[in-house]
C-alpha cells in the first residue's frame, strides 16, 4: 500500500514534557470547572445519562464510522496515529482511544462517546496541518474526552430535539430554550478548556495560534500575519458601538463554538498569565486527589473568572453596564453561578430518572412473578399474555440494564 500519508518527511520531534498523572481540571476553564465539578457530585450523575438519555447510541455513532470512514492506527494513516500517540503520551492519558479519518473538505474534529469515547477529524486536518498543528488539534480532542465533554453534548442534543418538538407551546420552547442557551454558553469555555488541553499536548504556542488561523482562513497561511490576527481579536472585542455589541450576541449565543479571534485571544491570555508556564513546571492538580475537589469553590472560581472577563473586556455594552455601576460584575455572577443552577436541574432530572428506573423495575419484578404467569396462562389467552409479556419485559430490562451500568 503506498499513500502520500507514509512517505511525508518531518524534521525531528521536538521533546516535549510528559504531564505526569495531570488532572482534566489544569486544562479546564474556571466556568466549565465549575459546571463539570456540580454535575460530577451528582450521585448517580453518569446512571442517569445512560437511563433518562438512553436514546442516545453510541454503538450507532460508532459503526457509522467504522463502516464510511478510516480507522486510524500504525497501518492506516501513520502519521496520524504517531501524533495522536504524542498527544496522548504529553497528557499522560491512560488509554489511547479509536481514532478516525472521516472525508470532509473543513477543518473538523470532534469527540464522541460516553462509555467508551472515540475522536473523529477530517481529511482536510490531514492535509492541511503540519505535524505541530495536528498534534494541537488531537490534543484538543483529548482534552475533551479527558474533561468528559461528551455529556454535555449529548444532553445538547436532545434538549436541542426536545425544544424542536414542544416548538408549538410556547411555555415549554422557553423553558427548554433558557437550559440550551445556557448549556451552549458552558459548550463554548468548555472549547476554550480544549483548546488549553491541546496546547498543553503539543507545547507549541506558535502552533496553537496557527490552529485556530488555519480554521478561520483555510490552509495556507503564507500570507497570513498572527500579530494582525490577534489584532482582529482586539478589534473584535472592543471595537464598534452597542449595535456591534447586539450583533455579536446574535452571533455566539447559540453557537458552539467562540469564534475563532476569541479562541486566539484567550488562548493567549491564559499563556501571557503565566498559568501555562507553570503547568510546564510541573504546578498543576493531580488526578488523584480529583476527590477533593470542592463545588463551592469551583462555582465561585467560575464567578470570579466572569467578573474579570467582564472587567477586563472592552465591548460598549458592558462598558455601558460598567458606567451605570456594578452591573456587569452582577452579569458575571449571575452567569459563573450558573452551574450551581445546572446542578439543581440535573438533580432534579436525576430524581425523575431514578423513579422511572424504579417502576420499571417494580414492572419486571411482577411480570416474572410466576403466580402472575399462572393466572394469565389460566385466562385462555396464552398467545396474547405471552406476546405482551416479552415485549415489556424486553423494555424494562433496556432501561433497568441502561440505570444499571
Amino acid at each position: 500500500m503506498t499513500t502520500g500519508d507514509e512517505g511525508m518527511t518531518t524534521a525531528p520531534a521536538r521533546r516535549r514534557v510528559v504531564l505526569s498523572g495531570i488532572s482534566s481540571r489544569a486544562w479546564e476553564h474556571p466556568a466549565d470547572r465549575g459546571a463539570l465539578t456540580a454535575l460530577r457530585e451528582l450521585r448517580g450523575f453518569d446512571d442517569v445519562i445512560k437511563t433518562f438519555f438512553g436514546m442516545w447510541n453510541e454503538r450507532a455513532f460508532r459503526l457509522s464510522y467504522l463502516a464510511s470512514a478510516i480507522r486510524v492506527d500504525h497501518r492506516q494513516y501513520p502519521r496520524v496515529y504517531q501524533r495522536f500517540a504524542e498527544a496522548a503520551g504529553a497528557l499522560d492519558l491512560p488509554e489511547l482511544p479509536e481514532l478516525y479519518v472521516t472525508q470532509s473538505p473543513w477543518l473538523t474534529g470532534e469527540a464522541i462517546g460516553l462509555d467508551r469515547p472515540f475522536v473523529v477529524i477530517s481529511s482536510a486536518c490531514v492535509q492541511q496541518l503540519d505535524d505541530d498543528e495536528l498534534r494541537c488539534l488531537l490534543g484538543h480532542e483529548l482534552g475533551h474526552v479527558g474533561s468528559g465533554h461528551a455529556v454535555y453534548k449529548t444532553i445538547l442534543a436532545i434538549l436541542t430535539q426536545w425544544a424542536a418538538n414542544l416548538s408549538w407551546l410556547p411555555v415549554g420552547a422557553l423553558a427548554l430554550r433558557a437550559i440550551i442557551a445556557a448549556m451552549l454558553e458552558w459548550w463554548r469555555k468548555a472549547e476554550l478548556s480544549a483548546d488549553r488541553a491541546g496546547l498543553l499536548a503539543g507545547q507549541d504556542p506558535a502552533a496553537a495560534l496557527r490552529l485556530l488561523m488555519k480554521l478561520a482562513g483555510g490552509g495556507d497561511l503564507s500570507q497570513i500575519d498572527t500579530a494582525a490576527f490577534l489584532e482582529q481579536a482586539v478589534e473584535y472585542d472592543g471595537g464598534g458601538d452597542l449595535r456591534d455589541s447586539v450583533h455579536k450576541i446574535r452571533m455566539t449565543a447559540w453557537s458552539t463554538h467562540p469564534v475563532p479571534v476569541a479562541r486566539a485571544a484567550a488562548l493567549r491570555q491564559w499563556i501571557d498569565s503565566g498559568a501555562y508556564g507553570r503547568v510546564l513546571a510541573g504546578d498543576y492538580p493531580r488526578r488523584v486527589d480529583d476527590g477533593d475537589t470542592s463545588v463551592t469553590e469551583e462555582i465561585k472560581a467560575a464567578a470570579d473568572s466572569y467578573r474579570e472577563a467582564f472587567g477586563r473586556t472592552q465591548d460598549p455594552l458592558v462598558g455601558l453596564l460598567r458606567r451605570l455601576g456594578d452591573g456587569a460584575s452582577e452579569v458575571g455572577e449571575w452567569v459563573g453561578n450558573g452551574a450551581g443552577r445546572a446542578r439543581s436541574w440535573m438533580g432534579a432530572a436525576g430524581e425523575a430518572a431514578a423513579r422511572a428506573a424504579g417502576r420499571a423495575t417494580r414492572r419486571t419484578g411482577r411480570q416474572s412473578d410466576p403466580d402472575a404467569t399462572t393466572a394469565s396462562n389460566g385466562g385462555g389467552n396464552n398467545g396474547n399474555g405471552s406476546g405482551n409479556s416479552g415485549s415489556d419485559s424486553n423494555g424494562t430490562d433496556g432501561t433497568g440494564s441502561a440505570g444499571g451500568e
